[in-house]
Parts: structure tokens; C-alpha cells; sequence
């Protein structure tokens, strides 16, 4: 008896989407541009004579056109992280996997990628022909030239992403002369590679199999949700199947063949579909040639696509409980995360008790705490700032610490002073008492309050 061998891969067999026009595919192809065109372009764009977005990890600043953020700032990071998932939850309950489908870069560079492929090596018939010829001097030629472009294409996307993190100019320039430091170097490969391999070699298995997206999206989905739907009511039963069918799908198959992922949509909703639309234009394209009504395959709801409704009650559609929730809850936090921000002081303050010295008399018969301020410069210019204390009577800083209460600071600078803070000795019971450190920028009403304590010893 043979035994019977079990592997647990799958192969998967490589897929060569047909070529198509159409509304759906325009579209793709103006994200396509879109996002390059910002992504490509925005290292170079200068904002006050430096990049105008930067992430400089080393220095540990976030460059973004005016403002400069710092590790004090994380929390503005998790305020855009909710903003984003709020977004990905009430565009995927209104409209599915549109963002799959148009913008992802997944879906981006497998489009460039593919595009590459069909310029170089043909339709999506000679590319299948040519692979599985064999191997002469003409297939190693085109082959050569293919991975080639995309190699130097990939090289390039590495770069421009490194760009964001070290200074692109200078980036580039050391790129010129071939002295381009380990790290930049190291991620620009690193980065290409990705692009290279997922783009060019995962393609659809990095939606099937990689992406925790197509896994959970079903859980937002309703009956109201907008999907790439196959009416089967009026396509079935397909006339190349029986000759007294009537359905209006006469079984082509170019609606698979155009499928990125190498699905069939006449199958139903299926998690591997990423709403690019791409078989609703192939569809009318077959529709238009046997004078058939176009939107056999459309971008539709279940819901719409069971009942005849009219354009209001369409609208009304997309005015339901869950998107208005979404909605406010979305609008909320951008209000806040915006009010936040235009009102966010460009100068920090820190204050730290030093444990060394909780309290001591000085010659004066002066009780003195002593403490440890870091004062930063976060704005782009320099400015000065003027230090006080209060919530003690007659507490005062110590000139003696501070010869100037006056402090100057270049752009993004931060100095740390030791300050000494003193009250009459007998004016206090022992205990330990609040007070605030004040910092008021020079020019403006603009006024940091820092809580610290003061300590009374017991005599």
C-alpha cells in the first residue's frame, strides 16, 4: 500500500491579471499617482530652511512643517493612531475594502510592479507563455530587464523612505560620492528589498495570507455595507452553461481574469477580495458588446441591490446608527487633537525635587529646597524665558542660584539649571507644602505652571 504524502504548503500558482479599462481602473490608477506623488515628493518639500517633515529619531525631534515634537509629545502619536482606526472603522462599515482596493501600498506597488512586467515581457498571455517556455538567451534578456527595473524602482522607494529619517539633501549627496553611512545604507536595502520582494514576487498572498485586515473586516460589515456584488438574480443561470438559460452572464470568465487576487467575484463575498473593481469594468466592458444593461457586477449594498430604492432612501442609507456613531466619535477627536494642537505651548518644563538636599538653612537663616529644572526650546526661533515660583508667602528664588532669571535658548535647545528656592525659616510649619514653578516666554502671555513641593523640616 502507497503512502500518501500530505504537505502542509500550499503552493500557489502564479496568477497573471488580463489587462482592463474602466471607471474603477482609472481611479485605481489616479491613487496610484496620488500617493506616489506625495510620497516621492514630500522629503524634498522645505519648510523654514529645513525639511519640512522629518522623523529624526537620532536627535529624537519630529519635524512636521511647523511644529517640532518630541518624546514628551507621545501622546499626540496615540491621539493620530485612534484617529486612524476611528477612520478605518467607518470607512470599512461604509464602504468595505475600498482603501485595500485604491491605496494600499500593497495594492500600489503590485499595480507599478505589474505594469513594469506588462511593458516589458507583454499581455497577461505572453507572460504566461513566457514562463513556462524554457529557458534561452531572449527569456534570460527580458527577465533580466524586468527584475532590473524593478530592482533600481525598489532602490529608489528604499531611498526617498529613508528620506523621512535622515535629511534626504544630505542623503543624497553622500549617495552621490559613496559615502553613505551603515544605517541609511542598511534600511534603504532593507526597504527595497521589501518593496522588491512583497511587491514583486507576495503580490496577493501578502492580502490573503499577511494581512490582519481581510481576517476582521467582516466584523463591521452589514447588510448596508458597499461591496463589490455579482447580482446573481439577473446573471444566473449563465447562458454558457445551459442554452435555455436566460441570465444575462454568458460565462466569460474575464471577471476572474482581470482579479488581482485570482478570485471569481460570481462566487460571492469572499475575504480575499479587495474592492478594486476591476471585475465590474471587465464585466460592462462584455455588457456594452452583447447591448446588455451594464452593472452585473457593482459597487452596491446587498440591501440596494434587493430593492428597487430610490435616491433618498439611498442617502438615508449611509446615514444609519453605526456611521453616525463613527462619525461623532471621529469628529470629537479631531476637534480635540486639533484644539490641542494649535494650542500647545512651543517650550517645556520639567521639574525634579532633588533627594540629595530635601532642605537646608542657609547663613541668612533662609530655608532653601533645592531642584533641578530642564527648560527646552521647542519652537524654531530663539527666545527667552522668565522663571518664578509661587504658593508659599514671601518664597522666592535664590539669585544667588540663578544670576538671571532671564533665560535664552537657540531653536530646539534644552538646558538643565540648578535652582535654589528659599522662605524665611520660621514663617512655615513643618510639613511639605505645594508650590509652582512658573516659565513665561518673553513676547507672550504664554505661561508653563510646573507642580513641585517644598519641605519643612521638623526642628
Amino acid at each position: 500500500m502507497r503512502e500518501k504524502v500530505i504537505s502542509l504548503y500550499q503552493s500557489e500558482k502564479k496568477i497573471y491579471p488580463r489587462e482592463i479599462l474602466g471607471f474603477y481602473a482609472k481611479w485605481r490608477w489616479f491613487f496610484v499617482w496620488l500617493t506616489q506623488i506625495i510620497f516621492y515628493l514630500t522629503p524634498w518639500i522645505e519648510w523654514g530652511g529645513r525639511q519640512a517633515i522629518l522623523f529624526d529619531i537620532a536627535s529624537r525631534r519630529f519635524y512636521i512643517f511647523k511644529h517640532v515634537f518630541y518624546p514628551q509629545d507621545l501622546i499626540y502619536l496615540s491621539v493620530i493612531l485612534i484617529i486612524c482606526a476611528l477612520g478605518l472603522f467607518l470607512f470599512t462599515t461604509l464602504a468595505g475594502r475600498i482603501w485595500c482596493g485604491l491605496a494600499c501600498p500593497q495594492t500600489v506597488y503590485t499595480e507599478i510592479f505589474l505594469w513594469i512586467e506588462s511593458k516589458v515581457e507583454g499581455n497577461f498571455t505572453k507572460r504566461g507563455r513566457l514562463d513556462k517556455s524554457n529557458w534561452s538567451l531572449k527569456k534570460i534578456l527580458i527577465k533580466f530587464q524586468k527584475h532590473f527595473i524593478w530592482v533600481i524602482f525598489s532602490i529608489w522607494t528604499g531611498f526617498t523612505f529613508v528620506g523621512f529619517f535622515t535629511p534626504i539633501k544630505i542623503l543624497f549627496i553622500e549617495s552621490i560620492g559613496l559615502s553613505i553611512s551603515g544605517w541609511p545604507l542598511f534600511w534603504t536595502i532593507f526597504y527595497g528589498f521589501l518593496t522588491y520582494f512583497n511587491a514583486g514576487f507576495m503580490r496577493e498572498q501578502v492580502c490573503k495570507y499577511m494581512c490582519p485586515y481581510a481576517r476582521f473586516q467582516s466584523a463591521m460589515f452589514d447588510k448596508n455595507t458597499l461591496s463589490m456584488i455579482y447580482d446573481s438574480d439577473r446573471g444566473e443561470p449563465r447562458k454558457g452553461v445551459s442554452n435555455k438559460s436566460q441570465g444575462d452572464c454568458i460565462d466569460c470568465n474575464i471577471c476572474a481574469q482581470v482579479c488581482p487576487n485570482g478570485i471569481d467575484i460570481r462566487d460571492g463575498l469572499q475575504y480575499e477580495c479587495i474592492f478594486c473593481g476591476l471585475c465590474a469594468d471587465a464585466c460592462d466592458s462584455v455588457m456594452k458588446k452583447i447591448n446588455r444593461p451594464a452593472n452585473l457586477i457593482s459597487y452596491t449594498t446587498p440591501y440596494m441591490l434587493r430593492n428597487n430604492l430610490s435616491i433618498t432612501k439611498k442617502i438615508k442609507i449611509f446615514f444609519r446608527p453605526r456611521i453616525i456613531i463613527y462619525s461623532l466619535i471621529l469628529l470629537i477627536v479631531i476637534g480635540l487633537f486639533l484644539y490641542k494642537l494649535n494650542n500647545r505651548y512651543d517650550f517645556k518644563l520639567n521639574v525634579i525635587h532633588d533627594r540629595g538636599i530635601l532642605s537646608r538653612v542657609d547663613s541668612n537663616n533662609m530655608l532653601e529646597n533645592v531642584y533641578r529644572l530642564k527648560i527646552m526650546n521647542a519652537g524654531l526661533n530663539r527666545d527667552g524665558y522668565k522663571l518664578g515660583v509661587d504658593g508659599l508667602p514671601r518664597i522666592k528664588i535664590d539669585d544667588k542660584s540663578m544670576k538671571n532669571l532671564e533665560i535664552q535658548l537657540d531653536p530646539t535647545e534644552a538646558d538643565t539649571f540648578i535652582v535654589t528656592v528659599e522662605v524665611p525659616i520660621n514663617s512655615q510649619k513643618p510639613g511639605k507644602y505645594p508650590i509652582n514653578f512658573l516659565l513665561r516666554k518673553e513676547g507672550s502671555d504664554n505661561v508653563i505652571f510646573e507642580k513641585s513641593i517644598f519641605v519643612v523640616p521638623e526642628k
